[in-house]
């Protein structure tokens, strides 16, 4: 008989004491890092503290402990104890705006020929249809990639996180006279789908009409599937591997002469890069399902799809049915009743658990799918926690008129009431794994907020951290949790603002 491990509590010192001796498993020093910072931010005598606050007329964006003001034109840096300004771009034109931006991580397993591609980088898409890829430290221009002088790119999104994005063209609404001439226009929309580290073209399609049917109405990447949805509110998955192998006609290089226009370069202007992948027949169908708003989830363990059916009776409820049959799960209507003014979500957990977290204004449920005991038995889907808000139980509110004559309202209160305590935002930092809260409530003054750390395997409140900025419910509130630092952007009347609070020591 084996004698159980005795759990023992983190002790840093003894932690550094084998770190400095040497341990080889870089992997374990990492963890052991994580642990110690997790439990420095618990403790008792550390609290956050407000250090830092900036105003922009324009949208402002942060990821991975770097804040980007002007549309990324300047970037600060979080790491310190306060924010420090990293670099400022030269001021650019309407045409050279930048539309939209992905921070790719360099990668760790392997060595690229040039030291440029193994930075870190950020991949930005301008209005002039120029892809660039610049430093994240410093902003330098590192690579730059002319798309086409064709069609309209505005949008840049994941197919594989940190592997392989896409950037998706504007939706071809066709020339004011070809409609009025009954001509119909077949292209949606345009996809140039690269590699990262190094940068790589995968290819450039098409979304016609002729091949998807003329209901579609927009396309995306996830996964590896090529996503279609369609006006009559199906959404059909199809393996976009498979679509690469079978309408793939030639092979891009960046840099490199075209294979379709004699005497050309790809990437370079004012041709950029050709479309090499035609789609001429609907390829098969992986998965297909009828959902309200084209909303489908695909993930957990094992595999299931999350959707809401199209029905009146069904609005407001989320179902969740195995993947492998098609069959709804036990328990798998998951709905909150709810009555608030912003409908409850649910999403697989990003710690690719498989869980599915389900968030209501005062209640928020971690949930799992659990195979059936026999193979022809449905799974189940069982509650691993919950964590609920406080609630004060009040009654018809009294309003005494300008003649003197007492009014009651007895209108039902709303879940997401401002003078109730009301969950916000859910966030989960993977590297000390903590669930990150925000809750406001109308006790200490309306629209004060409080930042909560649940652990994330148990739901147990470890700490709660005042937060010392107003949180007004009627504007747009984003909040980030990163380990030691606390980032809260705030839109009012046109304008942003930025806060930043840092771990320190209390001082009594």
């Amino acid at each position: 008989m084996t004698c159980p491990r005795r759990k023992r509590e983190t002790n840093t010192t003894c932690m550094l004491v084998r770190r400095s001796r040497g341990i080889h498993d870089y992997g374990k020093i990492l963890r052991e890092n994580m642990r110690m910072l997790r439990a420095i931010v618990l403790q008792e005598d550390r609290n956050f503290i407000k250090v830092w606050s900036r105003t922009s007329k324009s949208s402002i964006a942060y990821e991975s402990g770097k804040i980007y003001f002007e549309n990324y034109q300047s970037c600060y840096s979080c790491i310190d104890s306060h924010p420090q300004l990293l670099y400022k771009l030269p001021q650019r034109t309407k045409l050279e705006k930048i539309e939209d931006a992905l921070q790719c991580s360099s990668p760790l397993e392997k060595a690229l020929s040039a030291p440029s591609d193994q930075k870190p980088c950020l991949v930005t898409l301008t209005a002039n249809n120029w892809l660039y890829r610049l430093s994240a430290e410093t902003g330098e221009k590192l690579q730059g990639v002319y798309l086409t002088p064709n069609t309209k790119f505005k949008y840049l999104h994941w197919d594989e996180f940190q592997d392989r994005f896409y950037v998706k063209s504007v939706q071809n609404k066709g020339a004011p006279f070809a409609q009025q001439a009954g001509v119909s226009q077949n292209t949606l929309m345009h996809l140039a789908i690269f590699n990262v580290f190094p940068l790589e073209i995968v290819g450039m399609l098409e979304i016609n009409k002729t091949v998807f049917g003329s209901t579609v109405t927009d396309v995306v990447l996830t996964q590896g599937t090529l996503a279609v949805s369609h006006s009559t509110k199906s959404v059909k998955l199809y393996s976009f591997d498979r679509i690469i192998n079978e309408c793939m006609t030639k092979r891009l290089a960046l840099g490199r002469p075209s294979p379709f226009h004699e005497g050309r370069t790809v990437g370079d202007a004012p041709y950029g890069i050709p479309v090499n992948i035609f789609i001429k027949d609907c390829p098969p169908v992986l998965f297909e399902v009828s959902c309200s708003d084209h909303n489908v989830q695909i993930g957990g363990h094992p595999w299931h799809y999350i959707y809401t059916p199209p029905h009146k009776k069904h609005r407001g409820t989320y179902h969740i049915c195995s993947l492998a049959e098609g069959i709804l799960a036990k328990n798998g209507i998951q709905d909150m009743n709810c009555c608030s003014l912003e409908t409850d979500l649910i999403y697989l957990h990003p710690d690719e658990s498989g869980r599915i977290v389900h968030v209501g204004p005062n209640t928020i449920k971690m949930l799992r799918c659990v195979s059936g005991l026999r193979s022809d038995s449905p799974s189940e889907v069982v509650e691993d926690f919950s964590i609920t808000t406080s609630r004060n139980n009040v009654g018809p509110r009294v309003t005494v008129t300008s003649s003197g004559r007492t009014v009651k309202r007895i209108g039902q209160q709303l879940d997401d009431d401002p003078d109730q305590e009301t969950f916000r935002t859910v966030g989960y930092e993977d590297e000390v794994d903590l669930l990150a809260l925000v809750v406001t409530d109308g006790e200490e003054g309306e629209g004060r907020a409080r930042l909560k750390l649940h652990d994330n395997s148990s739901g147990k409140l470890l700490k709660t951290i005042p937060l010392e900025q107003a949180w007004d419910v009627t504007y747009r509130n984003d909040m980030h949790y990163d380990k030691e630092t606390i980032v809260h952007i705030e839109e009012r009347n046109n304008s942003f603002r930025c806060h930043v609070y840092k771990l320190q020591t209390e001082t009594k």
